[in-house]
């Protein structure tokens, strides 16, 4: 008899459909499945009888299922809980993660993931409590802002680095708010009493970036006239936001590995080793791994900052998000001094299809802009042209134009990204191929054999390139 035939499962979810979804799912699985709608019939059945997995919606008829999962624990406490909801906020990641649930997932939801879930909770027992305290949230003072399926997948991966201090990557175009992500592991994770110190390596001239990060004694260069305490220093019992990191000068790359294997680190023109307690989480908007073919970037440095990968996508994979973030600065313009506005319906839609290519920095931008220069305090769509003169107007044309943008992307890029002599063809294949395999799992809801057959190579091949090139493909699941 499998571990499924024995398991019984409690579901409460007070929408009939996805209930009956999900309970023909499990029970095809082999569990037991027994379902009700509410907080107090969760509660009598808990009283009843014994279960091994619960799976909860947050929001059910009588209330807010998951603010009240102590009376839950109070009647099984070792019982793993798995919690569904269509409230997908980064504030309901992180109370799903505060409450150690066993695995969250925002709606729509893929229901094999579910099953899956289901069937590795069935078998776990729950862990020890944890003696962190309870985070008090409130979603008005989420860093990230979005309900996208792609922001569900960034806000999973952050509630998963909370309660440890593992070293994260964040990758993504420049304006996506990569340090943003880095604040929200900071403010909401054990560190959030110590500092958060952020410093950009590509703005620090390599002459100097030594003694930024780990501080210099006195003496120690021309100009160099008192002791300086350096960001890792200043960091103690913190989080240290390394931003650009693929900017970061060939010899800085060697000792900043040096202190991160060691723990500790020397000041320039210092004899006495420093320990050092600091939580590193580092960005970049360039491709690492054809850096690493190049010889400019450190592969084992890579592999020491990249333990869990976190990819932000650009503001034009996730146009869904693009209504509530204006709302979001136009609320936070307000604060800032600004007229009250607000968008009206054709306005947003001009926004909504828009490629902003400086992402969700530009969008805010934007925002304020309109929130300082609009005559009235509706803004439609003509106020925005009359703002924002062409750039109001969303990218269009025919195929052929569009064709011939692929080749004006590739100018631009080689322009803004400069690649060293020797390693353009790899750097452009690299930059351009990793959008073409997103598109491919896109496609195919993240299926990877269809994917492969879509792109006509092997899929031994794809797979390599997937985590060669940093792609997560569940991100591309869409199936509820």
């Amino acid at each position: 008899m499998s571990a499924a035939s024995q398991s019984k499962v409690l579901l409460v979810e007070d929408d009939d459909a996805i209930a009956t979804v999900m309970i023909a799912a499990l029970e095809d699985e082999g569990f037991s499945i027994e379902h009700c709608g509410s907080m107090a019939e969760r509660d009598r059945w808990l009283q009843q009888q014994s279960f091994d997995v619960m799976l909860t919606d947050v929001m059910l008829e009588d209330g807010d299922g998951l603010s009240t999962l102590e009376n839950v624990r109070s009647h099984a406490p070792e019982m793993p809980v798995i919690v569904l909801s269509a409230q997908n906020t980064l504030d309901t990641a992180v109370r799903a993660s505060d409450n150690e649930v066993f695995e969250y997932f925002p709606k729509p939801f893929d229901l094999d993931e579910v099953v899956q879930a289901v069937r590795q909770a069935s078998g776990a027992r729950k862990a020890q409590p944890s003696e962190t305290e309870h985070l008090p949230i409130e979603d008005d003072g989420m860093p990230l802002v979005g309900r996208s399926p792609a922001m569900q997948s960034v806000y999973r991966m952050i509630t998963r680095v909370l309660r440890n201090d593992l070293t994260v990557l964040v990758t993504g175009e420049s304006g996506t708010g990569k340090e943003l992500v880095a604040e929200a592991i900071h403010q909401l994770g054990g560190r959030r009493s110590g500092p958060f110190v952020a410093v950009n390596t590509a703005a620090i001239p390599a002459d100097l970036i030594e003694s930024e990060l780990f501080g210099h004694e006195k003496g120690a260069f021309t100009g160099a006239i008192a002791q300086a305490i350096g960001k890792f220093e200043q960091a103690n019992g913190g989080t240290l936001f390394l931003d650009e990191i693929g900017d970061m000068p060939a010899e800085a790359q060697t000792r900043l590995l040096r202190a991160l294997q060691s723990g500790r680190i020397r000041r320039v023109g210092g004899r006495q080793e420093i320990g050092i307690d600091v939580r590193i989480v580092a960005a970049t908007n360039k491709d690492l791994v054809p850096m690493i073919a190049a010889g400019t970037f450190r592969e084992d440095l890579y592999y020491r900052l990249n333990v869990v990968p976190i990819h932000l996508p650009p503001l034009r994979e996730r146009r869904e998000d693009i209504g509530v973030l204006s709302q979001h600065f136009l609320a936070q313009a307000a604060d800032d001094g600004l007229p009250r506005r607000t968008l009206a319906q054709d306005a947003m839609h001009a926004l909504e299809t828009r490629n902003w290519r400086g992402n969700v920095r530009e969008l805010r931008n934007v925002i304020y802009r309109l929130s300082l220069m609009a005559r009235d305090d509706l803004i439609d769509a003509g106020n925005l042209q009359d703002i924002l003169g062409n750039e109001a107007l969303a990218p269009g044309g025919n195929q052929q134009d569009r064709d011939g943008g692929i080749g004006q992307a590739l100018n631009q890029w080689l322009h803004e990204q400069s690649p060293a002599a020797g390693t353009v063809y790899s750097q452009a294949l690299a930059a351009f191929e990793k959008p073409l395999i997103e598109h491919a799992l896109s496609e195919t809801n993240g299926n990877q054999l269809r994917a492969a057959k879509l792109l006509g190579i092997n899929r031994n091949t794809l797979r390599k390139r997937i985590g060669e090139l940093g792609i997560e493909p569940d991100r591309f699941s869409r199936t509820a």
